[in-house]
C-alpha cells in the first residue's frame, strides 16, 4: 500500500465509502457473478453487488490477484457456508485464504461473533473434506484449497474486511483468537487479518496511481556525476529510445505535457531522424530522464567509461524530450533508417527528492514554447484533483495542454474548471479579469487568480457542478446569438464570463460542494441555468447603456474590474427588486436582417494572429449520421480527433495522425475519405468543426474578431 503524501489528509469515513463503492462497481460491475441476483428489486441488489467487490478487493490486496482472478475466487451466495470468497495462491509458497466480506453504506458494517463461528463452521468442512454443502463455485474452490493445504503445513488466513473505519470489540476479537487455537494444536497454521474501511480506501485510489515506470538505458560514450545528486550522461541508440515510447503516457508523469503530437518542429525531428539519421544527434538538445533509483550493469571494472554502461531505471519520467521520445518511435515506425539515430540522453537519480524533480521539470523545458499553464501541471494539487474526480465521479480530468480534451459526458480540463470557478467566485473581478486572456488564470502570487481558485483544494463536486453551469451558460448564449443583433449579439460572445458569474450569483449554491453522487444539485442547477440567462441577456445589455453608455464597448465593459463590479451589483438590485420585467429587450431581432458575407475565418484568424503556432485543435461532433460514420474509426486511434494550428492562409491544420497540413474543410473531407463514408456529403464548413480548449471553433474565434473590428469601427465614428 501506498504510503501517505506529506501534507496530504485522510478523508472522512463517509468519504471513503463513495468513493471505495465508486471504484467497486466501476471495476467488478462486470467481472462479478451476479445471475442469483436477477428480479431483486435494484435497493437489495447494490449492496449484495457492493459485498461480493468488496470480498473481491481484499482478496486483491492480500493475494495481489488481478481483477478477474480476485471475481472468480467469490463463492458468496446461498450455500457459501460463511465463507464469501476462497483465494488458493499456488506455486512454491502456497497459501490458502478464507475471506469474509461485510460492505456497510453508512461506514458501519457489524462485526459480530456469529459470523466469524460460521467462517471458522466452513473452515472445518473444507479440512474435513465435506465439500457437499457448498454451492457449485464454493464446492469446486474448496477441494482445490483442501489439495494444497494437504502438500503441507500451507499456512491459512481468515480475512476479514469491514467497511468500518475502528477495530471489532473484544469478543470479536476473542472468538477469532480462540477459533485458531483449535487448528494450531500441532503448529502454527492458522492466522487472521482485519482490513478497515481506512487500507480499502488506499488500495483503491492506490489503483488509480499511474504504475511507476522502468526503462533500460545504454550509453555509450557516457560520464558519470556522483554528487550532489547521482547522474549520467551519453549517447543512447534511437531503437532503445523508440521501446521506451511502449509505456505510453505514463512515461511522462513528471512533464509539464505529454509529447504533443504533430507539430512543425517534431515534423522536422521526424525528418532528420529518416533522412538524415547522422546528423540527429547535432540537431536535437536531447532528453533528460529523472528516475527514482538506478542499477548499474557495467562491462569492465578498471575501465567502464571505456565501454556502454547499461542503467536500469525506475520510477523513470522524461521530463523533458517527450516531442523527441515520440517522434523517434514514429520515425522507426516509418523507416528502420532511423534506428542508427544517436540521441543525447541525461539520467538524474532523484531518490524521490520531489522538489529537486519539479525544479528540474521547469528548468530543462526550454525548447517547443512553454506556456504559465504548463507548469500547473507539477501543482500537487492538480494531481489530488484528478484522482479525486476519478475516485468519487468516475471523470477524467485533463490538465497538461497538450492531452485532448475529455468528451463533455467523461470529464473536463483543467482550463474548463479554471474557468468555472472562477465565474463561481463571489468577486466578479474573476470573471472580468478573463475577459482580456485566459492566461491570468495561471499568474500565481498576490494578484494572481490560479491560487484563489485552487487554494485551498476545490473538491470534486464543486469543481464538476461548476463546469455543468458554465457549459450551460455557454450552450444558452451560443442559441440566442442569433437572436440578437448589434450591441446584444456582442454581449453573447463577451460577456460569458460575466454572465456565468451572474447566474451563480442568483443560484442556490449553498450545497454547491456537497457529495452528490446522483448529481442532484446539477440536474436542477442547469435546468435553472438557461432561462436565468434568457432573463439577464436583456437586463445586462440595458444595464451597460444606462450606466456606462451606448457608446461603451462591450468587450471592454465586461473585461474591466471595476465596471463589471457596478454592473453586476446593479443586475442584482434590478432582479432583487422584481423590476427585471420592466426592462426592454432593445437589442432583440424584430425582422430578419441581411446576413453578413460568412468571413473567411482562416484569413481572419492569421491576419489577427488570434492562435499561436502549435495551438491544440479537438474535433467537434458532426451530424448524428457523421458521427455514427466515423465513430469507429476514430477510436482506432486517438490522433485522429487532434490537429494543431499553423498560421498558414491555406493549410492552417497539422494533423496529429499523419503530421500533414490541410485546410479545415479539407482535412474533414480526407478523413470522411479515410473512413471509408460512403453517403458522405459533396462540401463541408470545417472552421466550425475545430474546436480550442474553451470549446470555441474557428468560425466562433473568427465570428469574435470580425464584431470586435466593426465595433472598434463604430466607436471611432462616433468620435468622429
Amino acid at each position: 500500500m501506498t504510503a501517505k503524501k506529506a501534507g496530504e489528509t485522510t478523508p472522512s469515513v463517509a468519504t471513503q465509502v463513495r468513493q471505495v463503492g465508486g471504484a467497486l462497481k466501476t471495476v467488478y460491475g462486470s467481472l462479478l457473478d451476479v445471475s442469483d441476483l436477477e428480479g431483486m428489486p435494484a435497493h437489495e441488489q447494490e449492496p449484495r453487488l457492493l459485498s461480493r467487490a468488496l470480498t473481491a478487493q481484499a482478496v486483491r490486496m492480500v493475494t495481489g490477484f488481478s481483477p478477474q482472478e480476485a471475481a472468480r475466487s467469490v463463492i458468496d451466495g446461498h450455500a457459501d457456508q460463511g465463507i464469501d470468497a476462497i483465494a488458493v495462491v499456488d506455486g512454491p509458497q502456497p497459501h490458502v485464504y478464507l475471506v469474509q466480506g461485510k460492505w456497510s453504506p453508512e461506514g458501519r458494517a457489524a462485526a459480530d461473533r456469529k459470523a466469524v463461528l460460521e467462517l471458522f463452521a466452513g473452515l472445518r468442512l473444507i479440512d474435513d473434506e465435506d465439500f457437499a454443502p457448498f454451492n457449485p463455485r464454493g464446492r469446486q474452490l474448496a477441494e482445490y484449497a483442501k489439495a494444497v493445504m494437504d502438500r503441507g503445513p500451507v499456512p491459512v488466513t481468515q480475512v476479514i474486511v469491514l467497511m468500518r473505519p475502528d477495530n471489532p470489540g473484544i469478543g470479536f476479537q476473542d472468538a477469532l483468537v480462540n477459533g485458531e487455537k483449535e487448528f494450531n494444536r500441532y503448529g502454527d497454521i492458522l492466522d487472521h487479518k482485519v482490513i478497515l474501511a481506512p487500507e480499502v480506501w488506499a488500495s483503491v485510489r492506490e489503483d488509480l496511481t499511474p504504475r511507476p515506470v522502468q526503462l533500460t538505458a545504454t550509453l555509450f560514450p557516457w560520464f558519470g556525476v556522483s554528487s550532489p545528486y547521482e547522474s549520467y550522461q551519453g549517447v543512447v541508440m534511437a531503437e532503445e529510445v523508440a521501446d521506451w515510447a511502449a509505456s505510453g503516457s505514463d512515461l511522462f508523469n513528471l512533464n509539464i505535457r505529454n509529447p504533443l503530437g504533430r507539430t512543425p518542429i517534431n515534423n522536422a525531428l521526424i525528418e532528420t531522424l529518416t533522412e538524415e539519421p547522422s546528423h540527429f544527434w547535432y540537431f536535437n538538445n536531447g532528453i533528460t530522464v529523472l528516475c527514482d533509483s538506478v542499477e548499474k550493469a557495467q562491462q569492465n571494472r578498471r575501465a567502464p567509461q571505456h565501454y556502454p554502461l547499461t542503467l536500469t531505471l525506475h520510477n523513470a519520467s522524461v521530463v523533458n524530450g517527450a516531442q523527441t521520445v515520440r517522434s523517434v518511435a514514429e520515425a522507426l515506425d516509418s523507416d528502420e533508417a532511423a534506428a542508427q539515430a544517436q540521441i543525447g540522453v541525461r539520467i538524474i537519480v532523484t531518490g524521490a527528492a520531489q522538489e529537486f524533480a519539479r525544479e528540474t521539470t521547469k528548468a530543462t523545458n526550454r525548447q517547443n514554447s512553454v506556456v504559465a499553464r504548463d507548469f500547473i501541471a507539477l501543482d500537487p494539487v492538480q494531481a489530488a484533483i484528478l484522482e479525486e474526480m476519478r475516485a468519487e465521479l468516475g471523470l477524467d480530468y485533463s490538465v497538461r495542454r497538450s492531452e485532448l480534451e475529455p468528451p463533455e459526458e467523461t470529464g473536463c480540463s483543467v482550463v474548463e474548471a479554471a474557468c468555472a470557478l472562477a465565474c463561481a467566485h463571489k468577486d466578479s473581478q474573476y470573471a472580468a479579469r478573463m475577459g482580456v486572456s485566459l492566461d491570468v488564470l495561471w499568474e500565481r502570487g498576490g494578484q494572481g487568480i490560479y491560487d484563489v481558485l485552487f487554494r485551498p483544494q476545490p473538491g470534486a463536486y464543486l469543481l464538476w457542478n461548476a463546469v455543468q453551469v458554465l457549459r450551460e451558460v455557454r450552450r444558452t448564449l451560443y442559441g440566442l446569438r442569433s437572436r440578437y443583433e448589434g450591441r446584444g449579439a456582442a454581449l453573447t460572445e463577451h460577456g460569458v464570463f460575466l454572465i456565468a458569474h451572474l447566474v451563480f450569483r442568483l443560484l442556490d449554491t449553498e450545497a454547491i460542494d456537497e457529495p452528490d453522487p446522483a448529481l442532484e444539485w446539477s440536474k436542477e442547477a442547469t435546468g435553472r441555468t438557461g432561462p436565468l440567462v434568457k432573463r439577464l441577456l436583456p437586463i445586462v445589455s440595458a444595464s451597460i447603456d444606462e450606466l456606462f453608455k451606448e457608446r461603451s464597448q462591450i468587450r471592454a465593459v465586461c473585461s474591466d474590474v471595476v465596471r463589471c463590479r457596478e454592473l453586476s451589483e446593479h443586475v442584482l438590485d434590478i432582479v432583487a427588486n422584481g423590476d427585471a420585467a420592466r426592462t426592454p429587450d432593445k437589442y432583440r431581432r424584430v425582422q430578419a436582417q441581411r446576413k453578413r458575407r460568412r468571413p473567411n475565418a482562416v484569413s481572419v484568424l492569421v491576419d489577427k494572429q488570434i492562435l499561436a503556432n502549435g495551438d491544440p485543435l479537438t474535433l467537434k461532433a458532426g451530424y448524428p449520421l457523421e458521427e455514427e460514420a466515423l465513430r469507429g474509426w476514430l477510436a482506432e486511434d486517438e490522433r485522429r480527433v487532434r490537429a494543431t494550428w499553423v498560421n498558414h492562409r491555406t493549410k492552417p491544420l497539422l494533423w496529429a495522425a499523419d503530421g500533414k497540413q490541410y485546410s479545415p474543410s479539407g482535412l474533414i473531407t480526407r478523413m470522411w475519405e479515410l473512413a471509408e463514408w460512403e453517403k458522405r456529403p459533396v462540401a463541408n464548413q470545417g472552421t466550425a468543426r475545430w474546436a480550442i480548449a474553451t470549446g470555441e471553433t474557428l468560425a466562433d474565434l473568427a465570428w469574435r474578431a470580425l464584431d470586435e473590428l466593426e465595433e472598434s469601427a463604430e466607436d471611432e465614428r462616433d468620435r468622429d
